[in-house]
């Protein structure tokens, strides 16, 4: 079984996620006292269709809630995956969440 690995690789201000060793994507954000800004998500097209995506989106947003950071999901692949699963939508602050469909 193939192992996937998601990390904060805070000197490139990324999560980064790996399948079996190789860096598979990532998600950069931009980060601001107690607020992270995901600016861009990017799937490697050869790791497409394993559901990498998701995984990656979902541990940067637990890393956030457990750093009490107010997310502004500025990407719109994490934006989309918070749509989805709407129990992620208490990190976007209130006063924003309009501003990004939430």
């Amino acid at each position: 079984m193939e192992q996937q690995i998601v990390g904060d690789n805070a000197e490139k201000s990324r999560f980064e996620i790996s399948d079996g060793g190789e860096l598979a994507g990532f998600a950069e954000y931009h980060r601001s006292g107690d607020e992270i800004a995901f600016i861009h998500t990017e799937i490697d097209p050869r790791f497409e269709g394993r559901g990498l995506g998701g995984r990656l989106a979902r541990a940067a947003l637990d890393a956030a809630r457990g750093q009490e950071l107010a997310v502004l999901p500025y990407c719109p692949f994490i934006r989309g995956w918070i749509v989805k699963h709407p129990e992620y939508a208490d990190l976007v602050p209130a006063s924003h969440r309009a501003r990004f469909g939430l």
